[in-house]
This record gives structure tokens, sequence and C-alpha cells, in this order.
């Protein structure tokens, strides 16, 4: 314990830039679960259209963002884009580039589930007069968002554990204030091992309450 005293006395003073530094990560992992679970929304209806000039161009979207390194867009966008006279905060770089990442695998995490729904009840409901939007918004969502909320869930942990890669666009957010006290300190170890003890924490709590809220919205019939 002695060899930990000078680090968690060091700890205690950078508690308050710590604390601040937790609440920006919170603060950026709940906006971009948000908005990347209506980015995939808006990009999964895409993908239902039946026009066949959409339907091409969002799947490549889809793939685009998929495949492209979230640390290059980021970096495209807060280093790359200031050279065309563009220059964005960092809060705003981060939640573009991740909502775009992350509603392209929410669009995927949707659509797989809609792949496995048996469409008789969407020809039937076509059959009986329901519009497009109408067939989405009542038949089709509800079904597709209860089968995804495992992959959802894991996607908003993701987004929590992703949102530690913002310090390298000069966001200052938790991981960031490790990194400095770390630096301060040279306790290299100590400050990741508290860092994932936080991260774990966390993400503990997450799924948590996905399981709670599984449970109350599970499909009759399916089990899990």
């Amino acid at each position: 314990m002695n060899d930990w005293t000078p680090f968690l006395s060091d700890l205690l003073e950078q508690s308050p830039l710590i604390l601040t530094g937790l609440w920006k990560t919170l603060q950026l992992a709940s906006i971009i679960s948000l908005t990347g679970f209506l980015m995939g929304l808006v990009v999964f209806y895409m993908t239902l259209s039946p026009n066949k000039i959409i339907r091409p161009f969002i799947k490549s979207y889809i793939s685009f963002f998929i495949g492209m390194p979230l640390i290059i867009l980021l970096f495209l966008m807060y280093y790359g884009l200031p050279q065309w006279g563009i220059k964005l905060p960092p809060l705003t770089v981060a939640i573009i580039g991740f909502t775009l990442n992350i509603g392209a695998y929410n669009a995927a995490y949707l659509t797989s589930a809609f792949n496995g729904l048996n469409h008789d009840e969407f020809d039937a409901a076509e059959a009986q007069g329901f519009s497009h939007w109408q067939i989405f918004s009542l038949i089709t969502l509800p079904q597709v968002i209860r089968l995804s909320i495992p992959a959802l869930t894991n996607q908003v942990i993701n987004n929590l554990k992703d949102s530690s890669i913002a310090f390298l666009i000069q966001y200052t957010e938790f991981f960031a204030r490790i990194q400095e006290l770390a630096s301060t300190n040279f306790q290299f170890f100590k400050a990741y091992f508290v860092a994932a003890l936080v991260y774990l924490f966390l993400v503990s709590i997450i799924v948590l309450i996905a399981r709670k809220v599984e449970k109350r919205i599970l499909i009759p019939g399916i089990l899990r």
C-alpha cells in the first residue's frame, strides 16, 4: 500500500480535473449514442426504400464508414479540414465523426435483425392498404429494435470505450486527464489500471440497464 500512497495523493489532488474529464466522457458517449442511434434509424429506413438509386448509395455509406478507421475520420476532420479553411472545435468533430461511424454500424445491426423477420406480415400489411411509412413505424421498427438490443448495447459500450480516442483531437475527456496524471508522476501502470477499473464499472452499469430493458420488451416466444 505504501507504493500506492504517493500515487493516490496525486490522484486526489487532480481529482477535480479527472472528474470533469469523466463528465465530459459521459457527455460525449451519451450524445454519440443518441445521435448514432438516430442516424442508424434514418439509414436503416433508407435501406428499405423502393428507390433503386437510394439503396446502393446507402449500402455504400454503410460499407464506407464501417471500413473507415474512426481515428482516421477524426484526424481528417480535425487536422485536415483546417487546410481547407474549415476549423471545428474538438467536441463538434467528435460528435460528427462518431455519429457517421456509429450510424453505419447501427444500421447494419438493424438490417440484420430485419432480415431475420417473417416478411409475410409486411406483405399482408401492404395488402391491407398500409403505407410504406406505416409498415415501417408500426410493424418493422418495433420488432427490429427489440431483436437488436444486444447488438445496440454492445455498440453503446463501444461508444463509451472508443470515446477515449477523442483526446487525440484535443478533447480533454477522462482518459486525457488520466494521461496527464500519469505524465506527472510516471506511474503509468497505476494510472491506466485506475482508468480500466472506471471503464469496467461504467460498462457494468450499461450491461445491467440493458438486461433490464431487454427483459421488459422481449418479444414473447423468442428466447435469449
